[in-house]
């Protein structure tokens, strides 16, 4: 299955099994997907306590293209990131030089925090 667009919904779930799902920038290799997230982000802390997740192409505001399909997310070690770094750099070229700085402006504006911890590659597995 080929997941198009630019982002994708990757809903992760809490102790209580509530969704919570995240727009995130993703790559496709084969049947498996990518994604980079800091380490201590809620997402990666939800996925270490339950590899289940459920994936959709989505808009940048999280709104879904495609229904939810069943997959697995793991979170790899860093050396992982730099090709996972590769492929996003090609398929975002344009979006990491137009919208990437004027983000991180407005994030600054608004004290919203940055990461804080280092950055991990989610790895995606579609099916159960």
């Amino acid at each position: 299955m080929e997941f198009r667009g630019k982002y994708l919904s990757v809903t992760s779930f809490r102790l209580d099994g509530s969704p919570v799902p995240t727009p995130v920038w993703f790559a496709q290799e084969g049947d498996r997907l990518f994604a980079e997230t800091d380490a201590r982000s809620g997402k990666a802390k939800r996925i270490r306590a339950n590899p289940r997740v459920l994936v959709a192409p989505c808009s940048a505001t999280g709104k879904l293209r495609r229904e939810q399909v069943e997959a697995r997310a793991e979170i790899l070690g860093p050396e992982a990131l730099d090709p996972i770094r590769k492929l996003m750099a090609r398929k975002y070229r344009l979006d990491r030089i137009f919208l990437l700085p004027p983000y991180r402006v407005v994030r600054w504006l608004r004290h919203e925090p940055t990461p804080r911890g280092d950055p991990v590659t989610l790895r995606i597995t579609l099916g159960k």
